[in-house]
């Protein structure tokens, strides 16, 4: 077995071939001296083999699971996330009509559909949205449109609500939110629609959420085992350490190719550098989002909070009015009283 990634991928480029490749173009020298230290570090870290390379970049994601050249690789990966076998047919043009400007803080976004008809929506979060149920049900019912309206022009006069196949809305997380976290160890959660009533009735709309971060933990815990295909594929997305990377190689020989896809465009340090230039910016932009977001949220609470202090202010202002009338009344009634025993 090999000792480290240069000896397994002999194409990966030394420190000093990619720096020199850097100091002879002043457009590369410029991005790099515009890093951060320890951004340059991981740079020349993942093209060195120090550490592998992020496979969930959007460039790499699409260079090793391109349908066009590598069908079986995205077949198998899906097959295994839906537990059961699909074959993708063809990729179709991303036109989600998104609510805000989220297309560009997805690490990857890709739809596809399968020979049966059935559609999948797979998208990467670097880090999870807040509200994702929410949030994955509006770009469900978005596909779910695109496919009604698709089939209606097509078929015309012909078409029949049961020509409507399954939306899949399948995302990966590397960061989870908060209510996955709730489940350690539970790295795979299907949503279906159901009655209950047990009565069934066909509902399009399924969900598929994978949590990479609990799968690490998880696999990190068990001392790095990989019990099966499945997990050997979502190591091969989320696990950058060497010694990871090559018990993988290890376990299923067949990932080597994977690898060697992502590590011959790594030779070309200008399209690397531009790919990281890339997801520093969406990683910013992300972190961006997801802290207004939060403060959004905060915001919502405390109004709600000032809210119900409000009501409750109101609520004993008018108690204590009431009392006052009450008392107030009690007093004229031992006014009367003093009145008739004066009298008498």
């Amino acid at each position: 077995m090999p000792k480290n990634l240069k000896e397994c991928f002999p194409m990966i480029q030394s420190r000093e071939e990619i720096l020199k490749q850097i100091n002879k173009q002043k457009n590369l020298k410029e991005t790099f001296d515009s890093w951060k230290p320890e951004e340059r570090k991981e740079f020349l870290d993942i093209c060195t083999g120090v550490r592998g390379v992020k496979i969930l970049y959007d460039a790499f994601f699409k260079e090793v699971m391109n349908p066009e050249y590598a069908p079986q690789r995205l077949n198998e990966f899906l097959s295994l996330i839906l537990k059961d076998t699909v074959r993708v047919m063809s990729v179709l043009p991303n036109e989600s009509t998104r609510l805000t400007d989220e297309s560009s803080l997805l690490i990857m976004d890709i739809i596809v559909e399968f020979e049966c008809g059935v559609i999948a929506n797979i998208e990467v979060q670097k880090i999870g949205y807040l509200f994702p149920g929410q949030r994955s049900a509006c770009y469900s019912a978005d596909l779910l449109l695109r496919q009604y309206k698709r089939l209606r022009d097509e078929k015309k006069k012909g078409f029949s609500y049961r020509d409507i196949q399954t939306v899949y809305t399948i995302v990966l997380f590397e960061q989870s939110p908060k209510e996955f976290q709730a489940y350690p160890g539970v790295y795979r959660h299907c949503f279906e629609q159901k009655s209950d009533t047990g009565i069934e009735v066909k509902m399009p709309q399924k969900f598929i959420y994978i949590s990479l971060d609990i799968f690490r933990g998880k696999q990190q815990n068990e001392d790095g085992k990989i019990h099966n295909r499945l997990e050997a594929w979502l190591t091969f997305f989320c696990r950058d350490e060497p010694e990871m990377i090559l018990r993988l190689i290890e376990q299923y020989p067949e990932f080597k190719a994977l690898y060697e896809d992502v590590y011959e465009l790594c030779r070309n340090v200008e399209g690397v550098m531009e790919i990281f230039s890339k997801e520093l910016l969406e990683m910013d932009r992300n972190t961006v989002k997801l802290m207004i977001d939060e403060m959004q949220e905060e915001i919502q609470r405390k109004e709600q909070a000032i809210q119900a202090q409000a009501q409750a202010i109101r609520e004993k202002d008018a108690a204590l009015k009431q009392k006052d009338i009450e008392l107030e009344s009690f007093v004229q009634r031992i006014a009367e009283l003093e009145k008739k025993l004066m009298e008498k």
